[in-house]
């Protein structure tokens, strides 16, 4: 068993991956306020917006828009998700410091998601990672569906391990294995950190860990108790996929931090900050968010984790 890290870096994804899934498109205004919210909370990669098709995500038409309200700072990355060229080029002119590429180990799933087979996403991965690299803007990859997907079923873990083997020939600075739809388990997240590793030493992983059948947490513990040092979370535990049915929650950034603070891993953010921001996020939304925390608070009186 890996020592647990002193510390994990939380990339924050409800700007995007949170509010994608809405049934309402939250004003440009407010979605500058969330990511502003989470900024003073101590969250320093922030996933910001989406450049795909404003017709197949209508929640994300405003990516330009966002971006132009928000502060340029050094300590902060704005991610922009990317899914093909034209969406690199979008991102890289809006001003982010950073792009993220979602190739889906399923080919079906691939296709509904994005249009093309996992092999043209692949190929459009390539030549994204090249112009960002001549661009100077950080690039990294997530495999999608590293879990399970809702089309193909169960997704062999060699064919988990093939696919970061090959996103990996473009040197993104981090990989991320994502368990898009919430079907995965510890057991699991254990298996394919270390196989993944095993075939590409040395590569940065992250894990990004939906809630959607309660595992959530336990898929993040099993991360960290693997080794992995980064995860997404989403403030309130907003978010879901518009493209796979019944894809609800990302794990709460809230629920996250407490349960790493409470085992002595700090993640550099203000708890109680978070908390409000989803109760914030509650009367935005006008509905209750799936967070925890939100609802029982902390224990015992929070305080700034540094």
């Amino acid at each position: 068993m890996t020592p647990l890290p002193a510390t994990v870096e939380i990339v924050e994804v409800g700007p995007r991956d949170g509010l994608q899934n809405e049934p309402t498109v939250m004003p440009t205004a407010a979605k500058v306020e969330f990511i502003g919210r989470a900024m003073a909370a101590g969250l320093r990669r922030i996933e910001v917006a989406s450049f795909v098709n404003p017709k197949r995500v209508p929640q994300m038409a405003d990516a330009e828009a966002v971006l132009a309200q928000l502060p340029r700072r050094a300590d902060v990355q704005y991610v922009g998700l990317v899914l093909n060229r034209k969406g690199f080029d979008r991102a890289l002119a809006a001003g982010c410091t950073e792009v993220g590429m979602a190739v889906v180990t399923s080919d079906t799933f691939n296709r509904r998601n994005q249009g093309v087979s996992t092999d043209e996403s692949i190929a459009a991965w390539l030549d994204i990672a090249r112009a960002a690299r001549a661009a100077g803007l950080r690039a990294q990859v997530t495999v999608s569906t590293a879990f399970g997907c809702p089309f193909e079923g169960e997704i062999p873990v060699a064919r988990v391990v093939e696919v970061a083997r090959r996103v990996a020939e473009a040197e993104p600075f981090e990989i991320a294995l994502a368990d898009t739809i919430g079907v995965g388990v510890p057991s699991q997240v254990t298996e394919i950190v270390a196989r993944v590793r095993e075939a590409l030493p040395g590569v940065a992983l992250r894990c990004h860990f939906h809630n959607t059948r309660n595992t959530g947490l336990a898929n993040a513990y099993a991360a960290v108790e693997a080794g992995v040092t980064v995860l997404d979370a989403s403030i309130g535990g907003i978010g879901g996929c518009p493209f796979a049915p019944a894809a609800t929650g990302n794990i709460p950034t809230e629920d996250l931090v407490y349960m790493l603070a409470r085992m002595g891993i700090r993640t550099g953010v203000d708890l109680e900050a978070l908390i409000a921001t989803g109760r914030w996020l509650e009367g935005e939304l006008g509905r209750a968010v799936p967070g925890a925390l939100v609802k029982a608070g902390s224990f015992p009186k929070a305080r700034a984790i540094a």
